[in-house]
């Protein structure tokens, strides 16, 4: 008996194949199979989509099933509509999202191999049922939001101050789900990798005791191939009740999915850059309502669009029910506890080429001689982010990019931060000869450096010298070392730490009383109308640092505090910022982007391209807006397409880049024209075209 097949594989991206493949099988098999079938000269994994079309059934042409990978049970129907749905959505073929979907090593054995693999033993997981760990008693805010999120609906918005115990919330709505259902399973996504250790450690805590070791999986680019698979397979089994992970995790197989939490939810990190550029925050929210699970989205900066898409209680028409907790835990009558007191440098008045003006280094002195710990915040690494040479001009351009090579103190090397071309400092000014070559600007390193100097005289409480530790991207490179990193800071070793936003964001640290940002001005006057927003949140989540630890807080007698030195002290993002408003601030962010016509009142999606010359990729792009003028597709009469322009870093690795930008106030009618415009972008791809893609909800223009 010959069976034809409908197979979704992983075509290359330009082949104009979005759909599934056909082939033969010599039995049935059930959608959702996964298989081995031959795709040119190689061999790949495919899952069974369903029987093929009549008009496919071509015998001749048509190649048979390699093997079945019948050790695994069948990706469910729910996994496979959340396929079809991102495929569609973000103008992918269904293939490469469901492929991209699955762990490396799975895609990579064969049947034999696989078998092998599931043969060897599984540990027990060791003991379950044994007692719980004692838990926080919860705040009133707490149990109301518990309570709303136990009673249904949804999706809800958890809008809390940093610091007001979501993470209980979560837990708490964690073990309801899993206790009334012994095969419910729940997502909980963060956005970082930086971010997993310390969630997961408190959710091993909390469910291990009543489930078993391998009761909590994690799933994140940071691990081995192996442990991903093994990982995806207690989830795809149902052995794992509890998936943490990171955007990859959205699409993992979870047939009893009753829950899904996702932490942080506006942080950008969300949104896959490469391949299928999906929003993993709003693939939960859909597939949470596809399959009757909970999603709870929780931030204390939400999204514009979340905030804008909530209402409190389900009121007034909101697509998510907000929920807030007002209050940070273990307030105290003392203050500690409470959210930091920001205060306000305007460096207008300090001298100039000041990095750290006298009161703010006064307070962190004082910070250092009571045995509290303090926190400087700089978003740009390395030591300085351009050399430069006065005599003749010369810059530490990058030969490859439209970019600057960033100083590196630390290895004297010259290292761009778009490509990875590293090269050492060079002796002397490569264009003039000129010795005096000199840094401009500063980062984390040099700010490492300079704080150091000023405070070499300040002694701790045990007459010890400063401890200044700096948490970056340079830093941490080595597997471990932001674990250790981070061990030190929490045992009290380190007196003031030094970072990018790797440490501005969901860190417990509990010591902390003062947290400072020391350039913050660049991004109010961004190109990108999303920057204040960025801004704002990356401050406020720096801010939430600060006087976590009511009762230690309260023993010390500190109150903390969140510095900014700013030029621009009067903007009102400062001003909302300075009483903790994020409120205030949305409302005003949403009544510009109403007046100037942007997300969340429009719909955009950005088609780039990449070639060899900015002339090739700009033409290409402007001849694809011609050829939908010409053939009136569907939709196009709604859909503003702006002329093509470089991107802002417009090459990379010798390759030019350019992007159009396209608008639409439907979702609906941007989708029908993205659809009907995708056979006429394979139709004008030549060879002068590195490779195009288009970009739904984009997050940077």
């Amino acid at each position: 008996m010959t069976c034809w097949l409908s197979i979704a594989v992983a075509t290359p991206a330009h082949s104009a194949l979005g759909g599934p493949l056909t082939y033969r099988s010599e039995s049935p098999l059930a959608p959702g199979t996964l298989v081995r079938v031959p795709l040119g000269r190689r061999e790949t994994l495919g899952v069974v989509w369903g029987e093929a079309a009549a008009d496919d059934r071509l015998e001749l042409e048509t190649r048979p099933v390699a093997a079945v990978l019948d050790g695994i049970a069948p990706l469910d129907e729910a996994w496979r509509a959340l396929v079809q749905f991102s495929a569609q959505y973000y103008q992918r073929s269904i293939g490469e999202v469901a492929l991209a979907a699955l762990p490396p090593q799975l895609r990579a054995l064969d049947a034999v191999q696989l078998a092998r693999r599931l043969k060897r033993r599984r540990g027990d997981g060791g003991p379950a049922g044994a007692a719980q760990p004692a838990r926080p008693q919860l705040t009133p805010g707490q149990q109301a939001a518990l309570a709303r999120i136990s009673s249904g609906g949804g999706p809800f918005l958890l809008f809390g101050v940093t610091g007001s115990g979501k993470t209980e919330v979560y837990l708490r709505a964690a073990e309801q789900a899993l206790a009334a259902d012994p095969a419910a399973q729940v997502l909980v996504m963060v956005p970082e990798i930086n971010l997993t250790p310390q969630l997961e450690a408190r959710f091993r805590e909390r469910f291990e005791p009543l489930f078993g070791a391998e009761a909590v999986a994690s799933l994140h680019s940071g691990m081995t191939n192996p442990q991903r698979l093994k990982a995806w397979l207690a989830a795809h089994a149902g052995h794992a009740r509890i998936v943490l992970g990171t955007r990859m995790s959205v699409f993992a197989s979870m047939p009893g999915l009753a829950l899904i939490v996702v932490d942080e939810e506006h942080d950008p990190s969300y949104k896959q850059q490469e391949g299928a550029r999906y929003s993993a925050r709003d693939l939960a929210v859909w597939r949470g309502r596809a399959c009757g699970a909970h999603v709870v989205l929780g931030s204390a900066t939400p999204s514009l669009e979340s905030w804008h898409h909530s209402s409190p209680s389900g009121e007034g028409g909101g697509r998510y029910v907000r929920i807030e907790l007002a209050d940070r835990v273990g307030t105290s009558a003392a203050g500690a506890g409470e959210l930091p007191r920001v205060r306000g440098v305007d460096m207008n008045l300090q001298p100039k080429k000041t990095v750290f003006s006298a009161p703010l280094l006064a307070a962190i002195a004082e910070r250092v001689a009571r045995g509290e710990q303090s926190m400087v915040f700089l978003n740009r690494r390395g030591y300085a982010p351009v050399l430069h040479c006065a005599d003749c001009g010369w810059k530490s351009e990058c030969p490859h990019c439209s970019a600057y090579r960033v100083f590196h103190k630390i290895d004297r090397t010259l290292r761009c931060h778009h490509c990875g071309h590293t090269q050492p400092v060079p002796r002397a000014c490569p264009g003039c000869g000129n010795l005096d070559i000199a840094p401009l600007g500063r980062g984390t390193e040099r700010l490492e450096e300079q704080l150091g100097e000023l405070l070499q005289d300040i002694r701790r409480p045990d007459g010890e010298p400063v401890r200044i530790a700096r948490i970056d991207a340079d830093t941490t490179r080595a597997a471990g070392a932001l674990e250790s990193q981070l061990a030190q800071v929490h045992a009290g070793e380190v007196d003031v730490l030094v970072g990018t936003q790797m440490i501005a964001k969901g860190h417990d640290f509990r010591r902390i009383t003062l947290v400072a940002a020391v350039n913050p001005d660049n991004a109010l006057f961004s190109s990108d109308f999303r920057a204040p927003e960025r801004l704002f949140s990356l401050l406020m989540q720096a801010a939430g640092r600060a006087g976590r630890d009511a009762a230690w807080g309260a023993a010390q007698g500190a109150k903390s505090e969140m510095w900014v030195q700013t030029f621009q002290p009067r903007h009102p993002l400062f001003q909302s910022l300075k009483h903790h408003d994020y409120p205030a601030f949305a409302a005003q962010q949403l009544v510009e982007r109403r007046d100037a016509g942007l997300p969340p009142f429009m719909f955009q999606a950005l088609l780039r391209a990449e070639a060899r010359t900015q002339e090739a990729a700009q033409a290409f792009l402007n001849a694809a807006s011609q050829d939908a003028q010409d053939q009136d597709i569907d939709g196009s009469d709604r859909v503003t397409r702006f002329p093509a322009v470089p991107l802002t870093i417009q090459r990379v690795a010798n390759v030019e880049r350019a992007q159009m930008l396209i608008e639409c106030d439907s979702r609906a009618a941007l989708q029908r024209f993205l659809a009907a415009w995708q056979p006429l972008l394979h139709a004008r791809r030549d060879r002068a075209v590195i490779r195009w893609a288009i970009d739904v909800d984009p997050l940077a223009i």
